[in-house]
């Protein structure tokens, strides 16, 4: 290890060290999946003494990470939810990509998230218990896991943003594990059409959660993502789209969740305006 990627470790784990008082791992218990599932609970400076509410981001991470990857690449997040006074939690979606699998009854994440997880943080912390305080934002597989689950469940979650999301996995059929969870693509094309997210948002087209949609122009989910961009100003569903350069890399995420957190606190004091 050179020496600045050495410093970087040592900064990032002295950071982690500082904030543990402020982000707790809970093991929830799935009785849809039937074991327990590690989350990362981080909580804004003061929570324990203020006797407040919160209103609650749940923050999805991408293929091949887990709970923990969120703080480690940007420990800054307990400072960005005191400054935004919200709670954060990352569950660990293992490479579910946040579904029902059709195939797979071991893979329930999207019980596991809308239902067990929400339920849990809202009867063990100090929450808003309304989704005009309650979103959903993650970085490719978790960005796509953010709009679907936002669209399936329009009551849970009253705010959702993509950051470089697989917002159409059909372009990708054997990327991911993907088939493992929905079956072989050639076999199974109305299974992939039916969880493609792009394929879903005329379900939301009456009453929309509110949407930010960010990716980097030399990303390879770009084209997917402006594609969901055009089907949402079709549908004339209102939404943020942002485009910047960059790729589908940390340095993009760790600069766009700042992003994405403003735009979540503006929606929860009912500020965003349409």
């Amino acid at each position: 290890m050179n020496m600045k990627k050495l410093l970087a470790t040592i900064a990032i784990t002295i950071c982690a060290a500082l904030c543990a008082f402020c982000a707790v791992t809970e093991k929830v218990k799935s009785k849809a999946m039937d074991k327990f599932v590690n989350n990362l609970v981080i909580l804004p400076d003061g929570y324990e003494d203020s006797g407040k509410s919160y209103p609650v981001v749940y923050l999805l991470h991408g293929f091949g990470d887990n709970h923990e990857t969120w703080l480690r690449q940007k420990p800054r997040l307990p400072e960005l939810a005191t400054k935004h006074q919200m709670i954060i939690v990352c569950p660990d979606g293992a490479r579910s990509w946040y579904w029902d699998s059709p195939k797979d009854p071991k893979l329930r994440y999207d019980t596991y998230i809308s239902k067990e997880l929400v339920k849990f943080i809202d009867e063990n912390y100090r929450t808003i218990k309304s989704k005009n305080a309650r979103a959903i934002v993650g970085l490719s597989m978790g960005g796509q896991g953010a709009m679907y689950l936002a669209i399936a469940h329009p009551d849970v979650f009253g705010a959702a943003s993509s950051m470089s999301g697989g917002v159409d996995i059909r372009p990708f059929p054997n990327n991911w594990d993907m088939k493992k969870s929905l079956g072989n693509y050639e076999s199974n094309k109305e299974i992939w059409d039916k969880f493609a997210v792009v394929n879903n948002v005329e379900k939301i087209r009456q009453n929309p959660p509110a949407i930010s949609i960010d990716c980097g122009v030399d990303d390879f989910f770009y084209k997917v993502n402006e594609d969901l961009h055009k089907k949402l100003l079709e549908l004339k569903i209102p939404h943020d789209y942002t485009t910047r350069p960059g790729k589908h890399t940390w340095d993009y995420w760790r600069n766009s969740i700042e992003y994405q957190l403003h735009f979540f606190d503006t929606f929860f004091k009912g500020e965003l305006k349409r």
